[in-house]
């Protein structure tokens, strides 16, 4: 179901656009269909409240949770299963934050993802997203939503942004916490510029390599480093939200002091922040995280030579590592575990 369809459902039954806005307001805050006090809008028409039942059934449908796995950080994975019982993933954050999925699997092939190795199996429809959503806030406070979770949202991006659009509207949630992450698809920055909600934008850069990051992310769209930046930076100054460019730190292959320069070169005087996560390894994968300290003083560095850089863990690292990890488990017939993670010498 996509949200242009639940729309033209309830204008069928009579809805004027005033109750259209109620039922999706509640439904985006977890409420009942028909909450809100009627001094506040019109009652609904009697069809709809006929209607109802089913409706909030069906939405309900839409997304499940199959299995929840809480992190030592305040965060939880939880593995969704969505009408057809295909499996994703949405990561409740520490700071009332979620991470959301925009697809079951991905096309781009990331070498070192774990969700993109079986490629793309379908998209997630625009009620599907939301209803991720629903599920969180159903369970604890959500003020920012980020689309990092499975799947390349420029892939998907009608999708996506219909999806935004409502989250931004009657879900209540600040645009600059709607967060955009792609690997730097031209159509993204031909797009986001268009909707009424704007949202933040973070760029998957993880190298200043050109020919680095085509081996790196093979079927992304063939932009380089500069490129990517350059666009990027068009954006940030347009929206007055800087770009959050991403950087899964891999060890002895972009934490170099050759990438480092490149990364100063890059984003020196830009409206930008630079997050780095240490890789989470999977298996089978030759990849591999390098030590924490030495991760914290690449950050160091990057600040001393002027770039902001924000060295983060991710979120629920000790349940299944990485983002699709959890689903190739559970569909492999394993059982989840937890990671113990060595305390900090």
């Amino acid at each position: 179901m996509r949200i242009e369809h639940l729309r033209q459902r309830l204008a069928d039954l009579g809805a004027k656009p005033v109750h259209i806005q109620r039922v999706l307001r509640a439904w985006t805050h977890a409420l009942p269909l028909d909450a809100g006090p009627t001094r506040r809008g019109p009652m609904l028409p009697q069809a709809i409240l006929d209607a109802l039942p089913a409706l909030t059934e069906e939405l309900a449908g839409l997304a499940q949770v199959r299995s929840e796995h809480p992190g030592e950080d305040g965060s939880a994975r939880l593995l969704v299963q969505l009408a057809d019982k295909q499996t994703v993933e949405s990561v409740l954050l520490p700071r009332d934050g979620l991470c959301v999925s925009s697809q079951v699997g991905c096309a781009v092939g990331c070498r070192f993802c774990m969700t993109g190795r079986d490629g793309l199996l379908r998209q997630v429809g625009s009620a599907e997203i939301v209803a991720q959503v629903v599920l969180a806030r159903a369970r604890r406070h959500v003020k920012k939503v980020v689309f990092m979770g499975m799947g390349e949202p420029a892939h998907n991006l009608d999708n996506v942004l219909e999806a935004i659009q409502l989250l931004g509207t009657e879900g209540g949630i600040g645009h600059k916490n709607l967060v955009f992450s792609t690997v730097g698809d031209p159509r993204v920055f031909e797009r986001l510029p268009e909707g009424p909600v704007k949202p933040a934008l973070a760029l998957s850069l993880h190298t200043t390599r050109a020919d680095l990051r085509a081996d790196l992310l093979p079927k992304a769209p063939p932009l380089t480093p500069d490129e990517i930046v350059e666009l990027g930076e068009a954006y940030a100054r347009a929206t007055g939200y800087p770009i959050q460019y991403q950087w899964t730190l891999i060890d002895g292959l972009n934490d170099t002091p050759e990438e480092l320069d490149g990364i100063v070169r890059l984003l020196a005087g830009k409206y930008a922040i630079m997050n780095m996560i240490p890789y989470n390894a999977v298996p089978d994968l030759p990849y591999r995280r390098p030590d924490w300290d030495k991760a914290a003083d690449i950050a160091r560095q990057l600040h001393r030579r002027g770039i902001l850089t924000k060295l983060r863990n991710s979120a629920g690292q000790d349940v299944d590592g990485g983002c699709g990890q959890l689903r190739a488990r559970v569909i492999a017939g394993e059982t989840p575990v937890r990671m113990v993670r060595k305390p900090a010498a």
